[in-house]
């Protein structure tokens, strides 16, 4: 092993320090990792390059991807004579230390019973031992960490941050005795529905299933089928980060799960992701998979992530964005370290299939461009393969076929992000507008018109300028900055404010079409869902408190109107108050009461996620269901307390006096935007439009030339009828 440099040699002091307050550590305290014999402690604290080269054999697709690595530009100081660098390596089997462990707490029937309860599983912990007694320790390796294919002192950091983790058990050994009364322990001896289980959820708050138990606690066990079991994907995301770290020996930029899979993001240096590298890299993956590394929660201060990231300045930007507390979490999946809140699943080996789909260019013109690579993984073949017919159904119904075989509407690279809806297009997406202004009228609402263009201190007024800032479109003029609006709420705060209002006016709804502008990426943009420029069914209502649950109904009521009549069906979801809140607590609990009252009222199911409201109110998610049996998340019902605060909202109080109160906003959309509600028909109905919504509701065809004047005199007959019955002009 070489000698440590003299910038290794710094860290490792700093590490030193961070493990060993005194001179020595006493024998009594020693972590598993400190105590092996073997001679690799010794070797780790004489190199910082501690980590062994990352192979995947020489007959795997990737090794013979590898021999045509010149091609693909890599430094040639990567490519040393290992020539399998960058590669996982399927010789690596599960740590044996890992799965075996010597328990001697309590057995499991003492401490837990399974409680059967309607659609899910709730496990109530009776007896837990003192946390005093059973703390965390990790388990010692015996293997080798594999080695990073950019060199940087962060393997002796990342050992340093597990040693310090490290601790013992009560009676001075070094068992594992911290990670044995957790959210994992029921699943051995339990039915193969709670064997499956991904995730837990402890009093309401996810979290990982080796996560140790504190105390008594109500305990539900999510698999795959949950919302939350698709942590599975940000797991996901964690193997192919590893792996494409190395695969393309370049910085990792960030990683993470979407609505339909996960994502890695690269910075290539003069080149870029190619499709028929994809095979490749999908081979590597599944081998890391197999491999079944676990995941491992770390809690680091601001100062070592610093440490870990030094040499990445893209983690560096992302802990100086993200990172507002004086710790944070990480996770380690083999040779991966990766700044992420969580859960994970226990191993990568629960990813028992795996497909990168898509490789894009994204990025902000501003900064450095990054390349994408996107993938799916699941816990079985069986759900793979119906994803991939999922797809394929999909892809026959893109809407962005449907639109230009029907000549709907067209996008041109000289208006990016916007949207050129064509005559039929057109008459799609006004009845659309119609019918909800048609519902707006019979509801009480009014229509308002409201600028595109506001000064930059309305934005800092109502904190979107802080928080929303680099997605806004802004320009300078006349020494003063503006901005296209990315939503109304600002501008109907406005309305309200520029008189003053009483309690008879109460509520007051107002409504808005207005076009709405929002700077996603370029590499982001994708048909009619997301867009620079679209327009929503905004509305937003002033009430009082005691107004709030006849309001929250009449919203509610709205939803099942407008998604009846466009054949979806919808789940409901309350959020509640999370950790960090603005207002006072009694006026949430007040509003979340009355929230919870008009769920009931409605009569459909619904499900509580605690803590997941914003920090300005509480919410109620609504996601909808096409006839291909994906997931939207279009409608919206928010509570706002924070802007009518900021914009100092008040009326006259029907009380003695007239005393001033302060009104609570509600946020609502049904289609939300406009343009991405027409593609997500588009898709379910597969260009099959209802009557109501057809751009060609009937066609008359003359027999012949002679007849054509006839043709159009029934056409004008029909034209009161339906929309339109003859289109001679195929624009």
């Amino acid at each position: 092993m070489d000698k440590p440099t003299s910038s290794n040699v710094d860290t490792i002091s700093l590490l030193s320090k961070i493990m060993s307050p005194g001179s020595s550590t006493p024998s009594s305290t020693r972590s598993p990792l400190q105590s092996r014999d073997d001679g690799y402690s010794q070797e780790l604290s004489n190199s910082v390059h501690s980590y062994r080269p990352f192979s995947l054999g020489r007959d795997s697709p990737a090794s013979r991807y590898k021999q045509s690595a010149d091609s693909m530009e890599m430094p040639s100081s990567l490519m040393d004579s290992s020539q399998e660098k960058f590669y996982p390596d399927t010789s690596f089997q599960e740590d044996e230390d890992y799965r075996d462990f010597d328990y001697s707490g309590p057995p499991p029937s003492a401490m837990l019973n399974l409680e059967k309860k309607p659609a899910k599983s709730i496990l109530k912990s009776s007896k837990l031992p003192e946390a005093a007694e059973y703390q965390p320790v990790l388990p010692s390796y015996s293997q080798r960490p594999q080695e990073f294919g950019v060199k940087s002192p962060f393997p002796q950091a990342m050992r340093s941050i597990l040693e310090q983790t490290a601790r013992v058990g009560a009676r001075g050994d070094t068992r594992r005795t911290g990670w044995q009364v957790s959210p994992a322990l029921p699943l051995s001896p339990r039915p193969r529905s709670v064997r499956e289980a991904l995730v837990a959820r402890v009093d309401g708050a996810l979290c990982d299933l080796e996560q140790p138990l504190r105390g008594d606690a109500v305990l539900e066990l999510l698999d795959f089928g949950h919302p939350e079991g698709r942590a599975l994907w940000r797991s996901g995301a964690c193997v192919l980060a590893a792996v494409a770290e190395q695969f393309y020996a370049a910085p990792l930029c960030c990683a993470g799960a979407t609505e339909g899979g996960f994502f890695c993001d690269l910075h290539l240096e003069g080149r870029t992701v190619q499709r028929d590298e994809l095979p490749a890299l999908e081979a590597a993956c599944r081998a890391f998979a197999q491999a079944q590394h676990p995941f491992e929660r770390l809690e680091v201060t601001r100062e070592q992530l610093l440490e870990l990231f030094q040499h990445n300045k893209f983690k560096l930007s992302q802990i100086e964005e993200e990172v507002t507390t004086e710790t944070a979490t990480v996770y380690r999946c083999g040779p991966l370290v990766e700044l992420c809140r969580g859960p994970h699943v226990r191993h990568t080996g629960l990813l028992r299939a795996l497909r990168s789909s898509a490789a894009f260019w994204r990025g902000d013109p501003s900064r450095e461009s990054l390349q994408r690579v996107a993938g799916v993984a699941f816990p079985s073949a069986r759900l793979l393969d119906e994803w991939q017919r999922a797809q394929e159904a999909a892809a026959s119904c893109d809407h962005r076929r449907i639109g230009r075989e029907q000549e709907l509407f067209f996008f041109h690279k000289l208006s990016p992000g916007s949207c050129f809806f064509l005559p039929r297009g057109a008459r799609i997406y006004n009845t659309l507008v119609d019918f909800i202004k048609a519902e707006y009228r019979a509801r009480g609402f009014d229509e308002v018109l409201t600028p595109t263009v506001f000064d930059a201190e309305l934005w800092q007024r109502s904190g979107h300028w802080r928080h929303y800032g680099q997605h806004m479109f802004s320009f300078s003029h006349d020494g003063r900055t503006y901005s296209l609006k990315p939503m109304n709420c600002p501008a109907h705060c406005l309305i309200f404010a520029h008189r003053p209002r009483s309690w008879r006016e109460l509520p007051l709804r107002l409504a808005d079409f207005g076009a709405l502008h929002r700077r996603e990426p370029a590499g982001t943009l994708a048909g009619l869902t997301r867009l620079w420029r679209f327009q929503q069914d905004d509305a937003h209502i002033f009430c009082t408190l005691e107004q709030l649950e006849a309001e929250i109904s009449g919203c509610l009521d709205f939803v099942r109107t407008v998604y009846a009549a466009l054949g979806f069906s919808f789940r409901l979801a309350l959020s509640t108050r999370p950790a960090h809140f603005l207002g006072d607590a009694s006026t949430w609990d007040r509003a979340e009461q009355q929230l919870e009252k008009s769920l009931q009222d409605f009569g459909q199911p619904w499900e509580l996620n605690p803590g997941d409201g914003a920090f300005y109110g509480p919410k109620i998610d609504i996601h909808i269901k096409d006839a291909l049996g994906r997931d939207h998340q279009c409608a919206t019902i928010q509570l706002d307390f924070q802007l009518p605060e900021r914009f100092g909202l008040l009326y006259s109080s029907p009380g003695a006096g007239g005393a001033s109160e302060r009104p609570v906003l509600i946020h609502r959309a049904v289609l939300g935007s406009v343009e991405r509600m027409l593609a997500v028909l588009a898709e379910s109905c597969g260009g099959k439009w209802p009557l109501w919504l057809s751009p060609m509701q009937a066609m008359v065809i003359p027999v012949g030339p002679g007849e054509e004047g006839y043709a159009r005199q029934v056409g004008a007959r029909l034209s009161p009828l339906v929309s339109p019955p003859w289109c001679p002009c195929p624009c």
